[in-house]
């Protein structure tokens, strides 16, 4: 398929494969260029950012010329989807042609193209929602959470994955402060970089949760003796 440079119409619907989109919160959708390989992918635009699935099942994306330059089945879409119980899954589109493009693609990325000799696949689906959620939609449970407990600085990707936030004690007894998790190494940059890579982080979603119920103790009394001819004092 070909589109051309500019605005593109985007719009899904319910693969029928779990999870189902009554079980998906919000979604991401960002315009790619690259192989199937993370290594070779870089994201050019984002179209839509944090929007909720209610809103409805279409978007529209707008493309600047000078992102990349037009290679051949080079462009997809990635769709990134977070669960209402947890997790995310992301689905990518079939490979398309954007025309009239002015930019320039990166060698990677074109190699990446290249080496996939003219396949118009998309990268394959990356399940990561929770047990509860698939199994909500009709379907078996994908092996979800892993994602999330490797090291930040290890994950490679355009989306990366944070641990679920801690809960606050509800009491404070430490009187000295340390990192819950050890400093990284960093190099300070002295000459221009390169587009960053990580388009995404999510973090896990929160499993702790509270509950209230209803105080039945009865109301206090008025006062009485000494203590009603006191507060009398000041009735004027």
């Amino acid at each position: 398929a070909q589109l051309p440079a500019g605005t593109i119409q985007i719009a899904w619907k319910d693969s029928g494969v779990a999870p189902a989109l009554s079980a998906l919160t919000t979604y991401t959708i960002q315009l790619v260029v690259g192989g199937n390989e993370a290594s070779s992918q870089t994201p050019l635009i984002t179209c839509a950012n944090n929007l909720q699935f209610s809103a409805g099942s279409t978007a529209t994306c707008v493309v600047p010329a000078g992102v990349a330059g037009s290679t051949a089945n080079g462009f997809f879409l990635q769709f990134t989807s977070v669960a209402s119980e947890g997790g995310t899954v992301i689905n990518y589109s079939s490979r398309f042609t954007m025309t009239g493009m002015t930019g320039t693609t990166g060698t990677a990325q074109q190699q990446g193209v290249t080496a996939l000799n003219g396949a118009t696949a998309g990268p394959p689906t990356v399940n990561s929602v929770s047990n509860g959620a698939a199994a909500g939609a009709g379907g078996a449970g994908a092996a979800g959470g892993s994602q999330f407990t490797v090291p930040y600085h290890l994950q490679t990707g355009l989306t990366k994955y944070a641990p679920m936030q801690p809960v606050p004690p509800t009491k404070i007894t430490a009187n000295q402060f340390t990192p819950l998790n050890p400093t990284s190494a960093y190099t300070v940059a002295t000459t221009w970089m390169p587009r960053p890579s990580v388009a995404t982080t999510l973090t896990a979603s929160q499993t702790f949760s509270v509950s209230s119920m209803e105080n039945t103790a009865a109301a206090a009394s008025q006062p009485s003796g000494d203590m009603a001819k006191f507060l009398a004092r000041w009735k004027d």
